[in-house]
């Protein structure tokens, strides 16, 4: 009889550390996308990235030395919009040639694949918000920098 008791505590408990380990394993996963904005999408590319990008209405690019140098940025970090599509949702939300993507729809945003990991879950859904910085322009006094949350919908036929 006990050791047909052993054995039942011993099952348990190998149960129980299974259980705590896959409890831990998914509160890994959550504190991942908790810290980064989204989980790590290993299909993303640069290119499928860009895609997304124009679809959305933005020509965009990797934040690089020369951009951090021209923009007076502190970091060469991020997203840089090039270009605006007329008549796209980017546009419609006010978003800016300059301004550097900093989230979307609360996904921090640092590279391009983030980015387009972060349009390719919100895209479908037809609302959402992005924050941009917009640095200082030196030409156009008293106009300063600034985040910016622009509101986006996306029309449809």
């Amino acid at each position: 009889m006990r050791i047909l008791e052993m054995k039942r505590t011993r099952s348990i408990g190998g149960m129980q550390i299974s259980l705590i380990f896959l409890c831990l394993w998914f509160g890994l996963i959550a504190l991942q996308t908790e810290t980064f904005g989204q989980p790590p999408n290993e299909n993303m590319t640069q290119e499928k990235a860009l895609i997304l990008a124009e679809q959305f209405g933005i020509d965009v690019g990797e934040v690089d030395e020369e951009i951090k140098k021209i923009l007076g940025l502190t970091k060469a970090e991020g997203v840089v919009v090039y270009a605006v599509i007329g008549g796209s949702p980017a546009e419609l939300s006010g978003i800016k040639v300059k301004a550097i993507i900093k989230e979307v729809d609360k996904y921090e945003i640092q590279t391009l694949v983030d980015l387009g990991t972060a349009l390719e879950q919100t895209l479908p859904t037809k609302n959402f918000t992005v924050a941009t910085y917009e640095p200082a322009d030196p030409e156009n006094q008293g106009v300063t920098g600034g985040l910016n949350f622009h509101f986006v919908r996306i029309l449809q036929d």
